[in-house]
């Protein structure tokens, strides 16, 4: 059997997947399978639109159950590292500039489970974390995008 995924994330990402984990089972199961009761008392399931959509929604939800249960069981979690404050890790922000523009930018570098690039929350899988980590300040990157390389140099890393 293969080996499960491992799932990089800080106290704060695993709270939260608890919390949606908690209200997936508490609250949000039990409206789904009202919604279905509510379905088939339309009648006929095999033209019921509410019914189909409502089953839908239940595996979507079972799914994202089973998701979660899943990344809590393998979670490993990120340590905040004595004394390698000038190493790009996990949970590490990364502040640097990207050369030679000069656009300054900051992300936070997680486990897939909690990325949210939005919340400058980048991924450890994403080519610009992978590129990153291990890396010092002062150090120029180059990342591999989609769009072309980019080269940075990192400023700060808190």
């Amino acid at each position: 059997m293969a080996e499960e995924k491992k799932h990089y994330m800080t106290e704060d990402g695993k709270r939260k997947l608890e919390e949606e984990l908690e209200y997936l089972k508490t609250e949000r199961r039990k409206e789904v399978v009202e919604r279905i009761k509510i379905a088939r008392s339309f009648g006929d399931l095999s033209e019921n639109s509410e019914y189909d959509s409502a089953k839908e929604e239940q595996a979507f939800v079972e799914g994202r159950i089973a998701q979660i249960e899943k990344m809590i069981r393998n979670a490993v979690m990120i340590e905040e590292e004595e004394g390698s404050g000038n190493v790009v890790t996990l949970g590490k922000t990364v502040r640097f500039i990207e050369l030679p523009d000069g656009d300054e930018e900051e992300y936070t570098i997680v486990g897939s489970a909690e990325s949210d690039p939005a919340e400058g929350k980048i991924s450890n899988d994403s080519p610009m974390a992978k590129s990153l980590l291990g890396k010092t300040v002062h150090d120029k990157v180059v990342v591999n995008t989609p769009a072309g390389d980019m080269e940075l140099e990192i400023l700060e890393i808190s």
